[in-house]
């Protein structure tokens, strides 16, 4: 049996970007290629089990940076994973800190640029995610417990809380809220995001999930970032 080539993604952490990034490995994985992720070890729950075609890589989150790119280069090549590529926009200290086409386009549009996988699969997610039933109605059912329409909320983005006007939100509607702690992965609340009304998101993984799914109608963004930093959008969003 011919073994078949490994190729080795360096995007340890954030979230929103590990997500913004699973169709690209989608992208060689359906090339043929073994694919493997290192990423920070607190993110494994997310993925483990419901994109279980790569081979997930735990890396130590430790103080000095080095889960960057360092340590996930060492694992890959004792690993046997010589064809690497990374995915950051700027990494100081590295040959890439200062990428041309980063200058030119969105952070997330760069990503599949450097990967060479076209960028309108950043919106073929789906094909990326196994999911699970059971779970995702245990977070629905915990949470959602009548029939009284409600708006989802997404306020946490890394170390930001948005703020918004709850006057948008019509009288007698409930509120539901994404917390951590509720479930292990990301994936798992996606009836509840189903079930709303409306969603109101801050630029964040959840925000990114919902826009490369196509999930809701009624979505409402929360802006954070420079506009280089702020991803390419494939559905509408009003945003506050």
């Amino acid at each position: 049996m011919t073994k078949k080539q490994r190729i080795g993604i360096i995007q340890s952490r954030g979230l929103g970007d590990i997500v913004i990034a699973l169709p690209i490995a989608r992208h060689y994985y359906n090339e043929g290629y073994e694919v493997y992720w290192p990423i920070v070890e607190h993110f494994l729950p997310n993925f483990q089990t419901h994109v279980p075609w790569v081979h997930w890589v735990p890396i130590p989150y430790d103080a000095p940076g080095r889960y960057f790119y360092d340590v996930p280069v060492a694992r890959l090549k004792n690993l046997g994973v010589t064809e690497l590529l990374p995915l950051y926009q700027h990494l100081t200290g590295h040959d890439f800190a200062s990428e041309k086409y980063f200058q030119f386009t969105k952070f997330d549009q760069y990503k599949y640029i450097r990967a060479g996988v076209p960028f309108l699969n950043k919106w073929q997610l789906a094909v990326c995610i196994e999911w699970d039933i059971a779970e995702e109605d245990r977070v629905y059912n915990s949470l959602v417990k009548d029939d009284t329409p409600y708006v989802v909320l997404h306020l946490e983005g890394s170390d930001h809380r948005a703020a918004y006007d709850p006057a948008i939100i019509p009288e007698g509607w409930n509120t539901v809220e994404i917390k951590e702690g509720v479930t292990n992965s990301i994936f798992n609340w996606r009836r509840v995001i189903h079930g709303a009304e409306a969603i109101v998101m801050v630029d964040s993984v959840m925000a990114n999930l919902v826009d490369q799914m196509g999930w809701g109608s009624d979505r409402y963004f929360i802006q954070r970032s420079h506009v280089g930093l702020t991803p390419v959008q494939g559905h509408h969003w009003t945003w506050l």
